[in-house]
């Protein structure tokens, strides 16, 4: 058991695998940082350094900027203080007093901060040795609790409080873990993670690429839509086999639907806007209002339901340009919703319906996965029956599925309950993709009905869902999973035909001509390079199939096959290489998770 202080001073005890464990140890070690930084720059301001999923941060105001190369004298400044073995120790002061201490430290952020706190409230601390800083807490009971297993990582730009008018901040990352092994797998994790970045491995494959003309907004290219085309035929096939109808609705719509909807006041920051004939307009960053519409287009009967409409809509969200990265963070992304109006009698069987096509292609890919149920937040809209009843719904469900799961409080959407899917891939990280959501509140905004058996009006349930999340997103993920190696049913380029010379030509574009009207993705190098030139170039681009063609294949019809899991494999005719790929692709087989990097 581990000993923690928390922020009314209180100390509680919690085994080491409790992840509030693990989340202290980190924030512990943001304030040893703190006070590493306090002593070899006495000049810098303290701004804040929470825990947070993979580590913990301090963001910091430099009188003069530092390098990733002074990153290793910090930590040995804080493996001093770690061995000084100080105390965490809480006091409190009142607000009048806490300000000046922190105006005494010269610590303008601090500052700030406090003056932002509710009047009346007693300001907590926690200082160890000659540092103090404003905290709420958590923390261990002294430095050498903190340990040796931490490493500082990588410098960053922060703006104060995540605005962009605020004063750039150096953000310090770094991470810590309860042992050196657990620190050194997480730092090979890493690594490994590199070699995999999306943003690298797409742009040698040719899938996307960025531009200043538009940042944050992916260009797709030939490969990468055919990834694309390829997930989202998937994506009709299984949806129209579970009795989904897709629609298409428009990207921009005004205000007044958004005001409806509730998104003007939860999410009008993250909108673009425009005017047309002297109207507010929003670009959608949600698909469910015009679903919404949809469904209210014509009366509606209990015998029309459950009625199930999907959509792949583009989607626009302003992201800060800091917060950008690759697919993983953009501005504008293809959203695989769906929205399903229900009687409350239908909410757990459409609800296991969901969960099963996001099983199916969570498996199909390779995927583990956890599920999380989030519960109703401060911001809610709608009734307290409501939520209960919503939040009732989904447990039943999931229990109804037999699938284990956590609850996050607090972290349902605006309008209702949800079920997040957090995937795990195959180097371990986790993603939350799918979701489920159930909504009361949407069918009352917008007075949606439909005729019971009873000759009365009802008003249906109704659910928000995605599988992939963002398509694009998911893209960048399904890269660094299976590492740019795609499965062959889903790799951009099926099979490239390697003639062994120019003499050969001919014959490659026959098979060519032969694998393209099977409908199998390929490709000819009719580049003059030699053979072996050619083989390692389609081995650092990941196509799944090599087909060398020379004097004996030209002879025999045949083509001398090596495959990317197998090597040299000999040589089969055409239709039998045609006929092996089909099946491979229609079973959408997921192999080679783990080929390694050139």
């Amino acid at each position: 058991m581990v000993k923690l202080t928390m922020h009314d001073g209180s100390v509680i005890e919690v085994e080491e695998k409790d992840p509030q464990y693990l989340s202290t140890l980190r924030h512990s070690c943001s304030h040893v940082l703190a006070q590493a930084v306090k002593r070899l720059y006495p000049d810098a301001k303290l701004a804040i350094g929470p825990s947070i999923a993979e580590g913990f941060y301090y963001d910091i105001d430099f009188k003069e900027p530092i390098s990733e190369g002074d990153l290793a004298k910090l930590e040995t400044e804080m493996r001093k203080i770690v061995k000084e073995n100080e105390k965490f120790e809480y006091f409190t002061l009142s607000r009048e007093d806490a300000i000046k201490l922190m105006q005494e430290k010269d610590e303008p952020y601090k500052v700030e901060l406090i003056e932002d706190l509710p009047e009346g409230e007693l300001i907590s601390f926690f200082k160890q040795g000659e540092f103090t800083d404003l905290c709420a807490g958590p923390h261990l009971q002294s430095t050498r609790e903190v340990g040796k297993a931490f490493k500082l990582q990588s410098l960053a730009g922060a703006y104060w409080r995540g605005s962009e008018k605020n004063k750039m901040l150096t953000r310090i990352y770094g991470t810590a873990f309860p042992s050196k092994e657990e620190l050194e797998s997480y730092l090979t994790m890493l690594e490994e993670a590199k070699k995999r970045d999306h943003r690298k491995i797409g742009k040698e494959l040719g899938l996307f690429m960025f531009n200043e003309a538009g940042p944050g907004f992916p260009f797709f290219l030939p490969n990468g839509m055919t990834l694309k085309n390829t997930l989202i035929d998937y994506w009709r096939q299984v949806h129209h086999k579970a009795g989904y109808v897709e629609v298409s609705t428009p990207i921009i719509l005004n205000r007044k639907l958004w005001e409806t909807s509730g998104h003007w006041d939860h999410y009008k920051e993250n909108m673009y806007t425009t005017v047309i004939d002297g109207e507010d307009y929003a670009v959608k960053p949600m698909n469910c209002p015009g679903g919404v519409l949809v469904y209210a287009s014509e009366p509606r009967s209990y015998r029309d339901l459950p009625l199930r409409i999907g959509e792949l809509g583009l989607v626009h969200r302003h992201e800060k340009s800091g917060q950008l990265h690759g697919l993983f963070r953009v501005r504008c992304f293809t959203q695989d919703d769906a929205h399903i109006f229900m009687t409350p009698e239908q909410i757990t069987p459409e609800i296991l319906g969901v969960i099963r096509m996001i099983d199916d292609l969570y498996s199909l890919l390779g995927f583990k996965y956890k599920v999380e149920l989030s519960t109703r937040p401060e911001d809610s809209m709608g009734s307290d029956e409501d939520w209960e009843m919503a939040e009732n719904g989904l447990r039943a469900a999931l229990d109804a599925a037999g699938l284990p799961y956590a609850v996050n409080e607090g972290d349902g959407a605006f309008y209702g309950p949800k079920i997040d899917f957090h995937l795990i891939d195959a180097i371990g990280r986790e993603w939350q993709c799918g979701t489920i959501q159930l909504d009361f509140q949407l069918p009352q905004r917008f007075e949606l009905e439909y005729m019971g058996a009873d000759g009365e009006k009802h008003r249906p349930i109704m659910i928000h869902r995605v599988i992939f999340g963002s398509i694009e997103r998911f893209i960048g993920i399904l890269t660094e999973h299976f590492a740019g190696a795609f499965p062959t049913w889903l790799a951009p380029v099926q099979a490239r035909i390697l003639p062994v010379s120019d003499k050969y030509l001919d014959y490659a574009d026959k098979v060519y001509e032969e694998l393209d009207a099977a409908g199998i993705r390929v490709s000819v190098d009719k580049r003059s390079e030699k053979l072996g030139w050619k083989i390692r170039e389609a081995q650092k681009e990941k196509v799944p199939y090599m087909l060398i063609v020379g004097e004996k294949d030209e002879a025999a019809q045949t083509v001398s096959v090596r495959s990317r899991a197998n090597g040299d494999e000999g040589a089969v005719s055409v239709p039998e290489f045609s006929a092996r790929v089909l099946k491979e692709a229609a079973e959408r087989v997921s192999t080679n998770l783990s080929v390694k990097q050139d």
